[in-house]
């Protein structure tokens, strides 16, 4: 943590920045000597690491290295694009009624729990215009370090969305967004609990556990049966509500971006303002073809039905009127007897 302040005292951040490239430069250098680039990459990962690494998270599990979680990445990708559509080509479909029941619920529970733990930790307290990263050992920035862990894992766990997707053959259910979405997350939060863990980078979590703490509620009402479906009208305003998450992170992450006084690093906010704008422009195209996929739907439906009623009333129309011919025919055998 040495550096961190030897940075924040430099006498310009264009002297900073010189410094910077200078080391990566000559590591460049080094390396490229010997098409050693592997080990190129490895020694920028430990220059950064040496920099700004919080020495508290070297306790937890998978974060010595990041590629531990590239790793998981991997695999899930590799399952989900690959091994999970060649297992179940020739297989029935798995219901998963009861194990989706239990894992929605255990997610709403973790989401409910985390979205707590934000607010006792720092979000009752914290400025919401500029929250610095706490590095102390005190007692609410450690609770902060242990929750973010919390969070990473618990996106680790929500690889079990995709999965069950895949042995359900709900392959329509298997977006780009929903892929890009699970796929980028735990790399986000590794970095999160590795160099950020609190301040202005956990204000996204916060609202992300309010969203799947209902989305989960949503999702566990769905698998319990079709005599639940009366209770779920509220789908559409789900992804609104996801929308809503990234406008409010963008309008935070602006507002410290662009404050001279903000002691937040103007680095990370530019690339958190770059990843709630991709999720809000991801979401808001979902929501504009879902949305005018069901306008066009009912539109079909309602002509539809239309139809049928036009068709419906030129039968009776018809039958009536057979029935007024064949009335006056018999009145008129009856007036010839």
């Amino acid at each position: 943590m040495t550096m961190n302040y030897h940075y924040y005292n430099a006498s310009s951040r264009y002297e900073m920045v010189v410094e910077i490239a200078n080391i990566a430069l000559d590591e460049f250098k080094t390396h490229h000597t010997s098409r050693n680039y592997t080990g190129l990459v490895q020694r920028y990962y430990q220059l950064v690491e040496e920099d700004y690494g919080d020495p508290r998270a070297e306790r937890f599990h998978l974060m010595d290295h990041p590629m531990f979680t590239f790793g998981l990445v991997a695999i899930y990708l590799s399952w989900v694009l690959v091994l999970g559509p060649l297992f179940m080509r020739d297989r029935k479909p798995f219901q998963l009624r009861r194990t989706l029941v239990i894992y929605n619920a255990f997610q709403v529970a973790l989401s409910g729990y985390m979205f707590y733990e934000h607010l006792m930790a720092g979000w009752l307290n914290y400025n919401l215009k500029c929250q610095p990263v706490d590095y102390s050992d005190g007692p609410m920035s450690k609770r902060m370090l242990n929750l973010c862990y919390i969070y990473y894992l618990s996106k680790l766990t929500e690889f079990a969305d995709t999965v069950f997707f895949v042995l359900r053959k709900k392959s329509s259910q298997i977006t780009w967004l929903h892929v890009y979405h699970h796929s980028v997350t735990p790399l986000e939060t590794w970095v999160l609990v590795k160099f950020l863990a609190g301040g202005n980078a956990t204000f996204p979590n916060l609202l992300n556990n309010f969203v799947h703490v209902c989305m989960y509620f949503y999702y566990m009402m769905s698998a319990m049966g079709p005599e639940y479906a009366k209770f779920l009208w509220w789908k559409k305003y789900m992804t609104e509500l996801q929308i809503a998450q990234f406008v409010l992170c963008i309008f935070h992450t602006l507002r410290a971006l662009f404050s001279n006084q903000c002691q937040f690093s103007k680095f990370i906010s530019a690339l958190l303002l770059l990843n709630a704008s991709i999720f809000f422009c991801l979401f808001m195209n979902f929501y504009m073809q879902s949305y005018k996929k069901s306008k066009a739907q009912q539109a079909l439906q309602q002509q539809q039905q239309q139809e049928k009623l036009t068709a419906a009333q030129e039968e009776a129309s018809k039958a009536d009127s057979n029935n007024n011919n064949h009335m006056e025919m018999l009145t008129q055998k009856l007036k010839a007897h």
